[in-house]
Parts: structure tokens; C-alpha cells; sequence
């Protein structure tokens, strides 16, 4: 395993950056079924936004709520990797951990559909 060289040069330092959490976005989607069927929720909500010809101000509010669903499914999804890693077997307090962090997604999802509960209801 190689050393880890960190970046001094802020320009390049940054585009790595992005390329890592591009990269993080991509196994994400990829490998998670969580994520996948966020994802596809997502992408069918921004249909909607067209279908239904949303406004600008209603666009911005959806996009934070898919914003926010999936970046916390990702903090979720790294929680429970890093548990698993540090404790491979169950362990009492590890499962409250990951139930506090999936508790974190739930409060997420409900805020989302809330959302678009306002948004599409008076329009359909």
C-alpha cells in the first residue's frame, strides 16, 4: 500500500478533490440500493417539474429536499460502512449507532415528500 501524498498546490489539490467525491457520488449511486431507488425518485420528480411547470422558487426548494435525501443517505451509507469495518459483528451499540444515522435519512425523506406534497398536490 502506498503512502498518501497530500496536494500543497491549491488549484490541482482541488480538482482532485472533485474528482474524489465525483468518484464517491458514482459508487454511490452504483452500489447502494438505497441511493438507487433515491436516485430514481429524483429523477422522476424532476420529470414531474417539468410536466407540471414548477416555478423557480419550487424548483430551488425540490432541489435542496433531493439534495438533502441523498447527501444524508450518503452520510448514512459511510456511518454504516465505518461501523461495519471497525465492528464486522453485531454489537449492540453499533446497531444504535446505525439506527440514529438511518433515524437521520427517515427525517430527510419525510421533509422531502412533505415538499413535494406542497408542490404537486395543487397541481394535480
Amino acid at each position: 500500500m502506498s503512502e498518501f501524498k497530500k496536494d500543497t498546490s491549491f488549484l490541482s489539490g482541488r480538482f482532485k478533490s472533485v474528482g474524489f467525491a465525483l468518484k464517491g457520488a458514482l459508487k454511490l449511486i452504483s452500489t447502494e440500493h438505497s441511493v438507487m431507488v433515491q436516485s430514481s425518485i429524483a429523477l422522476l420528480m424532476v420529470v414531474a417539474g417539468f410536466y407540471y411547470h414548477i416555478s423557480h422558487e419550487e424548483w430551488l426548494i425540490q432541489t435542496l429536499a433531493i439534495g438533502l435525501v441523498l447527501g444524508i443517505e450518503g452520510l448514512n451509507t459511510a456511518v454504516e460502512k465505518i461501523a461495519d469495518f471497525i465492528h464486522p459483528e453485531y454489537h449492540e451499540k453499533i446497531g444504535f449507532i446505525k439506527d440514529i444515522a438511518a433515524g437521520a435519512v427517515f427525517f430527510a425523506a419525510a421533509t422531502a415528500i412533505c415538499i413535494g406534497c406542497i408542490i404537486y398536490i395543487p397541481k394535480i
